[in-house]
C-alpha cells in the first residue's frame, strides 16, 4: 500500500507503538528515534541517524500527539532523552516531506514554516477529533465512574462546549440515562442541543443559574469553569476536565473548596492507545497517498 515510502517516528507514546505496526504492514521504511528503551522489538524499522542521507529520503516525520516543547524538543515514554527538532536537518528532507503532530506551538510551528515543509496537526482534522471522541467518551465514563459514589443514570451532568467531542459525550451521557445541560456560545449549538432533548444554557451566564450538578465536564480550552461557577457546586459534584493542557478549570480553587477536579486531556492515549494509534495511522496513510509521490525505489 505505501511501498517505497521513508517515514520518520520520533518519539511519543503506547499510540506509536501502533502507527509503527501499522506502517511496517504497508510497506513503509520507518526510522525511529526515541524509542531506545524498546531494545529492537521493531526488527523492520531503522534508527534514524540525523546527520546521515536518511533524512533526504524522508517523506514524512510523525511526532508526539504532544508535538514538542516549549523549546522545540521532542520527548517520549521510551526513552530518557529529549530530541530536538532541528530547523537545518529538517530543512534536508525532500521538498514535499510533511510533518506530522497531534497539536503544534509557537516553537514548532517556527521550525516547520523556517524549514519550509507542510505541518499537518492532527487534532486539528474534524475526522480525527470525531474518530478519536469515541475512545474519549469510553474514558470519561470510566473516570465518572471511577471517581464518584453514585450513578451516571439519574445523575445531573453540566457539559461545556458541543463541539466534535462534545457532542459524542453529551449523547453517550444521556443515552446513559444523565440528565444533561449543555452550556453553550452561540444559539446555533444552543438550538443542537434542545434538538438532542437537553438542556441548553449560554455559557456566560452560568453564574446566574442553580448550578446543581453531580458531574462537570469541560471540553472548551479556556478559562471557563472559573470560581464563579466551581462555588455554586455541591461539595460532592466530579470535574473532569477534558480539553488539552492546562484545561479551562480553576483547579486551585476547586481544591479549596474540596471538589475534585481532574485534568485529563490525551484520553484516547490512556484508555485505548491501539485504536488512537491506528486513527493516527490510518489518516497518515491517506494524507501520503493523496500526496500522489511517485515511487521509484
Amino acid at each position: 500500500m505505501l511501498t517505497g515510502y521513508h517515514v520518520a517516528v520520533i518519539g511519543g507514546d503506547a499510540r506509536q507503538i501502533e502507527i509503527i505496526r501499522r506502517l511496517n504492514e504497508w510497506g513503509v521504511q520507518v526510522y525511529l528515534a526515541g524509542f531506545d528503551q524498546l531494545n529492537g522489538s521493531f526488527t523492520e524499522a531503522t534508527e534514524l541517524e540525523f546527520d546521515s542521507d536518511q533524512v533526504e529520503r524522508l517523506d514524512a516525520v510523525i511526532l508526539p500527539v504532544s508535538g514538542t516543547d516549549e523549546n522545540g524538543c521532542v520527548d517520549g515514554v521510551f526513552t530518557n532523552r529529549s530530541i530536538p527538532l532541528k530547523e537545518e536537518w529538517l530543512s534536508r528532507t525532500p521538498e514535499n516531506c510533511m510533518v506530522f503532530t497531534g497539536i503544534t506551538n509557537e516553537a514548532l510551528t517556527q521550525i516547520v514554516h523556517k524549514s519550509k515543509r507542510s505541518l499537518i496537526p492532527l487534532m486539528n482534522r474534524d475526522d480525527v477529533a470525531i474518530y478519536n471522541s469515541i475512545p474519549t467518551v469510553e474514558g470519561t465514563i470510566m473516570m465518572a465512574i471511577q471517581h464518584t459514589d453514585f450513578t451516571i443514570h439519574g445523575s445531573h451532568v453540566l457539559l461545556l462546549g458541543l463541539g466534535r467531542v462534545g457532542m459524542s459525550l453529551a449523547r453517550s451521557f444521556d443515552q446513559l440515562g444523565a440528565e444533561v445541560t449543555v452550556a453553550v456560545h452561540s444559539s446555533k449549538d444552543a438550538a443542537r442541543a434542545y434538538e438532542m432533548g437537553m438542556t441548553p444554557l449560554d455559557i456566560e451566564t452560568l453564574p446566574l443559574h442553580d448550578l446543581t450538578f453531580d458531574l462537570v465536564l469541560n471540553t472548551v480550552p479556556a478559562s471557563v469553569v472559573d470560581a464563579s461557577i466551581i462555588k455554586k457546586l455541591p461539595t460532592h459534584a466530579l470535574i473532569l476536565d477534558i480539553a488539552s493542557k492546562p484545561g479551562g478549570t480553576d483547579f486551585r480553587y476547586a481544591e479549596k473548596r474540596g471538589i475534585k477536579s481532574i485534568l485529563v486531556p490525551g484520553l484516547p492515549g490512556i484508555v485505548a492507545p491501539k485504536t488512537a494509534g491506528r486513527i493516527i495511522a490510518n489518516v497518515i496513510s491517506q494524507q501520503l497517498l493523496r500526496s500522489n509521490r511517485k515511487v521509484d525505489d
